[in-house]
């Protein structure tokens, strides 16, 4: 049995190609060289998870307020359609929904400045056939 002779540390010897390639390494291989230091990325991580958090907390907010708007639109909807009415209501006219006496909604085109009901808020039917109110209500 043959014994193999063992490199010093400081050889740079590749046991796979039998060869010596300290001169084809990325790095340097001898003593005197400088160590390798792995970079700090502690601060350019903290700044970059910050930027990321307030991207995902604003995209969030978003969503959040076109969810709510999405869901006032529902329950207006929700509360014309089932509002009493005798008529075909026109798309882009606008109308105004009332609470009766016992309670029960009803739509009207009479503006609240000509009766004395009890008003809700005023809506347009759209022609996605939603009802979509109107930004200032007039008294």
């Amino acid at each position: 049995m043959k014994k193999e002779s063992k490199k010093p540390d400081q050889v740079v010897f590749n046991e796979e190609t039998g060869r010596y390639d300290a001169a084809l390494k990325p790095y340097s291989t001898n003593l005197g060289a400088p160590a390798i230091k792995m970079d700090d990325m502690t601060t350019w991580k903290n700044t970059n998870v910050h930027k990321v958090n307030h991207h995902f907390k604003t995209k969030f907010e978003t969503l959040k307020k076109e969810y709510q708007t999405m869901m006032d639109t529902f329950e207006y909807n929700n509360l014309i359609y089932s509002a009493k009415f005798s008529f075909e209501p026109v798309i882009g006219e606008l109308y105004h929904l009332y609470r009766a006496k016992n309670g029960d909604p009803f739509l009207s085109i009479i503006s609240p400045s000509e009766c004395s009901w009890d008003f809700i808020d005023s809506f347009t039917l759209t022609t996605d056939k939603l009802w979509e109110r109107v930004a200032e209500t007039p008294k």
